[in-house]
C-alpha cells in the first residue's frame, strides 16, 4: 500500500463511505446523511418529507426500509470489499410522521468468509424505535475503492 492510502480501519471506513456517497444517487435524492461511520458500523439519517407519507399520513414503510438498507450498505462495505445484500427483513414497530428525522444505526453482528449479519435499528431522532431491520450480506469480487485493498476485520 502506498503511504497515502488509509491503513487505519477507521480512516479506511471513512474513505470508503465518501467514495460510495459520491456515487449513491438514491440515498442522496432521499435527503439522507451519513451521521457516523466505522468498521462494520454506520448511522444514516433521513428527514420524513411530505412526499414520503402514505394514505394514513405516516411515513411509507418502503422509505424506512430504504433508510435501513442504506445504513446496512455503508456498514458492510466499510472494509473496502464490495458487499451486497443477500437477504433483508424488517419489522415495523411504530409510525414515523412528516417532519420527523429518522436515524438508522447499523451494527455488524457476524462476519465470516463471504457472509455477514447486520442489525439496523431505525429511530425517530431523540425518540422511539420505529423499525428493526436485519440484513445478511454477501461479499462479491472487487473493492469499493480499487487498489486500496480490504481492511482486516475485527475479531468481535
Amino acid at each position: 500500500m502506498s503511504p497515502s492510502v488509509p491503513t487505519d480501519p477507521q480512516a479506511l471506513a471513512e474513505a470508503v463511505a465518501q467514495a460510495m456517497w459520491s456515487r449513491d444517487n438514491a440515498t442522496q435524492a432521499l435527503g439522507m446523511r451519513i451521521e457516523a461511520i466505522g468498521p462494520g458500523t454506520a448511522t444514516v439519517s433521513m428527514p420524513v418529507r411530505a412526499d414520503m407519507v402514505n394514505g394514513h399520513r405516516i411515513c411509507h414503510g418502503g422509505f424506512m426500509f430504504t433508510l435501513a438498507d442504506s445504513a446496512f450498505a455503508y456498514a458492510c462495505n466499510s472494509y473496502n470489499q464490495n458487499t451486497v445484500a443477500s437477504a433483508c427483513h424488517i419489522d415495523f414497530l411504530a409510525p414515523a410522521r412528516e417532519g420527523d428525522v429518522l436515524e438508522a444505526e447499523a451494527v455488524e453482528r457476524s462476519a465470516s468468509g463471504r457472509t455477514g449479519v447486520y442489525d439496523i435499528t431505525v429511530r425517530v431522532r431523540g425518540g422511539k424505535t420505529v423499525a428493526l431491520f436485519r440484513g445478511k450480506s454477501y461479499r462479491i469480487q472487487g473493492e469499493v475503492i480499487a487498489g486500496l485493498g480490504p481492511a482486516p476485520r475485527s475479531a468481535a
